[in-house]
This record gives C-alpha cells, structure tokens and sequence, in this order.
C-alpha cells in the first residue's frame, strides 16, 4: 500500500532557490488567452516543470489579477513572464534568441507530440480558446506540434493541451540529458 506524502516530504524549492534554479531550457508563448483561470493554469505548469519563462501576448491577460492568482497558486509570482503585444514579433524575438518554435495546434504537417523528441531550446506557442494558434504564428514557428486524439470532441482546453505537451516536451529534454 503506497501512503501519500506529507507536504513538507515533497522538498519544494523556496520562491528564491527557484529564481536561482537551473531551468529547463523551454518557455510558453500564449497568445490571446482569454481566460485568467487558464492563464493561471499555465503559470503553475510552468513552474511544476521548472520552465525558463512565459511570454504573454495579444489579449492575455497579466499578474497581478485575482483569477490568474487563484488559479496559480503562487506560481504567478515565481515564474518570470514578459508581455508582448504581437506573438509573431514574440516569435521572431525567441528565434533570434536561438529558440526553436513550435504552435500547439492541429494542422498538416504536425508532428505527433507522442513521437516528438526535443533537443534543443523549445518556445511552445499556444493559442486562444475560440481559435487556437493564429495562422501568422504558425507560419512563423519552426513547425507545429499536435496532440493526437481519439474521441468525438478534437480538442482540448488550452491549458490542459498544455500541461500536456509541457510534460512530454520537459521529459523529452531530460532524457537527452539537460540537467534540471
């Protein structure tokens, strides 16, 4: 029988040893989030998985707001974010930045997440609620990545599509043996 551990046995880094922390070498780029809960999500994912940074774009929503702060959990005060007006001039900047860029979408020429291995820097760009990524962010990623799915709904909730690209990409880097 597994016992569930107690907070205090989980050795969480402090808000300060984060900042310090090495960091996976992968960052969000979310572009035209509505929602400050999903905002909020995402914040918390990057932290769990110890990502570089968020970069929020268009409409997204920025801390400090009450609903990205209850969705968080403190992660919007440990993650480093910065705010772009356009995720294309985001896009470019991560480029030059030596990023390789990936949209999160559903398109031709995606590469399966489940087969997609990560070898170098990673800007993971996500999209709105209503649209997804906008059609002049993917042209100016590297590629596109899709999660594949098998029901009557083909889609998910932009932050659950998230976590779970973050999570096959963050562990896709470590394999290759980026030391966090």
């Amino acid at each position: 029988m597994s016992r569930k551990l107690k907070n205090i046995e989980l050795n969480r880094l402090s808000r300060e040893d984060f900042k310090e922390a090495e960091k996976i070498p992968m960052v969000l780029v979310l572009e035209d989030i509505r929602s400050m809960s999903n905002v909020g999500s995402l914040f918390r994912t990057a932290d769990s998985f110890r990502l570089e940074k968020l970069f929020l774009c268009g409409i997204t929503g920025t801390p400090p707001h009450k609903e990205i702060r209850k969705t968080a959990l403190g992660a919007d005060e440990s993650m480093a974010w910065e705010k772009y007006e356009d995720a294309v001039e985001c896009i470019h900047h991560l480029k030059a930045q030596g990023y390789v860029c990936y949209a999160l979408e559903q398109a031709e020429e995606a590469h399966w997440l489940h087969e997609f291995e990560a070898r170098c820097k990673i800007a993971l760009v996500l999209g709105s609620e209503v649209d997804g990524v906008s059609q002049e962010a993917i042209d100016a990623c590297n590629g596109v990545i899709e999660i594949a799915q098998y029901g009557t709904k083909h889609s998910l909730n932009v932050a659950v599509a998230g976590g779970i690209a973050t999570y096959q990409i963050a562990t896709s880097l470590l394999s290759d043996g980026t030391s966090v």
